[in-house]
């Protein structure tokens, strides 16, 4: 009786930890540094970095600037960027590849904001196909691509750190 009970907890246990893991703008990293798969990231020196993290230091005007970019490959291939404040948050977001993540999973809370304004431009637009951008004062989302080919970032405009632009966001 104990020996099923003891396998039940094990088995649950092996459910929860296969759960997809994914990044949320405004929170915690999903990935923990080191923990990426692998994949290429650049460093401000233009180099390549084959870790699944990356640390980047600034220099601004007034203070340094240190952020994590946490990389990941997803099942389908889509190589995923968080961009980690000194706080432990998560400021932005890139992706690309053959497959466009979830953004519901990625944007959080911001996704139903997101949704909305999306919609309000492809109305005015008068098309729902294309490149999809949305800028507001909390949250900028551009992405496009074609089949097999998708790229886009998101990042929180009030929470980039000093010295951040949206150019560093790749």
């Amino acid at each position: 009786m104990n020996l099923r009970i003891v396998c039940s907890a094990m088995a649950f246990a092996a459910a929860i930890a296969a759960l997809p893991a994914h990044a949320e703008l405004g929170g915690a990293p999903t990935w923990p540094a080191g923990t990426a798969t692998s994949s290429a990231a650049a460093s401000t020196s233009g180099t390549s970095s084959t870790s699944g993290t990356l640390a980047v230091r600034r220099l601004s005007a007034n203070a340094t600037t240190a952020y994590t970019v946490n990389t990941t490959t997803l099942t389908g291939g889509t190589v995923v960027r968080e961009y980690v404040g000194s706080n432990g948050s998560v400021f932005a977001i890139a992706w690309q590849g053959p497959q466009i993540p979830g953004l519901a999973t990625l944007l959080g809370t911001y996704f139903p904001g997101y949704v909305q304004s999306l919609n309000e431009t492809r109305a005015t637009r008068g098309t729902g196909f294309g490149a999809a951008s949305v800028q507001r004062s909390d949250l900028v989302v551009q992405s496009g691509g074609h089949m097999g080919a998708f790229a886009g970032r998101a990042w929180l405009p009030p929470a980039l750190p000093a010295g951040v632009s949206a150019n560093d966001i790749q």
